[in-house]
Formats: structure tokens, sequence, C-alpha cells
């Protein structure tokens, strides 16, 4: 047997953060909301009809009512962990289910497409949930996701760093580890995926204040949520850290005009079903690469 991946996060704490989120979460989707929008995009790429759909990891249901509006889909089901998120879901008019992205309770090959977009960067088995969502794929369905990927708020991670390191001699984790693209690509073969693209979008937000910047990650639901580790437990955050931490911030990663440059690395991955037949391709002239175009590109996206 293989050994048990290690638990990062603590996915109690992560539903809790989701909760605590949804009451202003319409406020701070803004990143859930771009990439909806450019997973549609991204699906028009592909020459074919979806008759049941999974969006999983839900939110609000931003993109499952997106789906449900799209002449290539049918039955849109969708799933998220949170029952703050899916009661906002419910006030749009959708019956979100209790879903968690770590056990999808079913290996039935049901659905034609499965959607998720920023969610699977809090799983603590990656592969796992991988190979799940193939699995729950007819023969020749497809997945096609994004979530944040290696490199994202990396100024925000080098600035908590630096300061703690100064000031306290040590450093604990402040910002969630995340999968490189190299590592997503291997991860896509190894679930079984025919025809794995991966790529990368970094998205660039500027601020006035790093404050501003956290802010909207707890908006979002997306503050630190890491599982509790009594070799290296976590020292709660000092007001001395954090206004060091905003002054490397200021210092090293301003523009010209004093704004404060907070990147998100968006990856984006799709794959078949294995089936009898060769997998649907991607529309000539489409912007989509073969795996190892994919794994070079870059496309630089500022906001």
């Amino acid at each position: 047997m293989s050994p048990a991946p290690p638990k990062l996060f603590d996915r109690t704490l992560h539903r809790r953060n989701r909760d605590r989120a949804a009451r202003h979460y319409g406020d701070y989707a803004f990143l859930k909301a771009r990439e909806s929008s450019h997973l549609i995009e991204r699906l028009e790429d592909v020459n074919r009809e979806f008759e049941r759909v999974l969006d999983l990891g839900s939110h609000d249901g931003t993109l499952a009512l997106m789906l449900a509006e799209h002449p290539q889909t049918g039955t849109v089901d969708a799933g998220e962990m949170s029952s703050g998120l899916r009661a906002l879901g419910a006030e749009r008019g959708l019956d979100i289910r209790e879903m968690d992205e770590e056990a999808l309770g079913t290996d039935e090959a049901f659905y034609n497409l499965v959607t998720s977009v920023l969610s699977l960067h809090w799983v603590n088995d990656l592969p796992g949930a991988l190979i799940q969502i193939r699995q729950v794929l007819k023969p020749d369905g497809l997945f096609l996701g994004c979530l944040f990927g290696a490199g994202t708020l990396a100024e925000l991670r080098t600035a908590f760093l630096e300061a703690e390191a100064e000031i306290t001699g040590g450093a604990a984790p402040r910002i969630s580890p995340l999968p490189a693209l190299q590592d997503m690509a291997g991860l896509m073969q190894r679930a079984g995926f025919a025809l794995p693209v991966v790529d990368v979008e970094p998205v660039t937000v500027r601020y006035d204040d790093p404050f501003v910047l956290m802010r909207d990650l707890k908006g979002m639901g997306e503050q630190a949520a890491f599982a509790a580790n009594e070799k290296s437990p976590r020292r709660p955050l000092s007001r001395r850290i954090l206004a060091r931490m905003a002054e490397i911030y200021r210092e090293r990663f301003a523009d010209p005009d004093g704004r404060l440059r907070a990147t998100f690395n968006v990856v984006w991955l799709s794959g078949w079903a294995p089936a009898d037949s060769q997998p649907k391709p991607l529309r000539p002239g489409s912007a989509r690469h073969s795996m190892a175009d994919a794994v070079r590109k870059v496309r630089g996206t500022e906001e």
C-alpha cells in the first residue's frame, strides 16, 4: 500500500473559513468570476456538447450558473463543502449539494464534463482527487479546471518570511504550499487522463496596502488553514511583525506609482477520460497546446 499523503491542510478549518466568508463573498469573488469566464472560453474551444456536468468546489454557484445557461451543456450538478456558500447558491436558484473534493462519494462514471475553479489547491491528496474526478467521468468525458499554483502570493510570502526571520530569528509558514506547473502535468498523467494539457496564467492584482490584500484573501475564504503540527507550531503574528512585513512589501514590490503587486498564478488543467476511440482534440487554431508546449508556456495578464 502507498503511504498516506501528508496532511497539509485542516479541511474543517478551511470549511469554517469559507462559511465565514460567505456573508460578503460576492464583494471579494472577483478572481472566481474572472476564471469562471475564462473556463467558459476554454470550453468553447472544444467542439462537442456535454449532457451531464459536475461543477466541483462550486463556491456560490457562479460557474454553475454560467454552465447551466450555456448551449454546450445539459444538466449541471454543483458540489460545495461550505454550507454558507451553498446557501448563497440557493438564493440564486441553485441546488448545490454538499460535496468534499477529497471524497466525492462515488466512483460511478456518470458525467460527461467535470469542472472546478479555484478550489482544488486546498486538497491534501491531490493525486487521489484527480483520480476520483477521472473515475466519475464517462468514457471520453472531459475534466477542465484551475487552481492556484506555485508562485501565487510570492510577494506576500517573501515579506512575511523576511519580517519574521528578522524579528524572531525564524519563520513559520504563513502562505499555503502550492503545486508547480510541472507537478500538475505529472499528476494529470498519473491520474490516468488522456491528452492532458497544463498551462499557467499569471494574474497581477495591484493594491494600495498589503492589509487590503489580506482582507481580500479572507473575504475569498482563502486565508491559511494549515493542519496542526506539533513539531512546528504556528506562532501568532505580532503587530511588530505585521508592521515590518508591510514595510518590506512596499520596499520590494511597489510599482513606480507606489501601488503594490500581488501575483496569483492560475494553473489550468484539462484531460479526457480514456475511451476506446481517440478523445476529442481541441479545435485547430485554439490557444491551447500539446503537453510539451503547455509546460513551457506562460501567459501574462494584468488587472
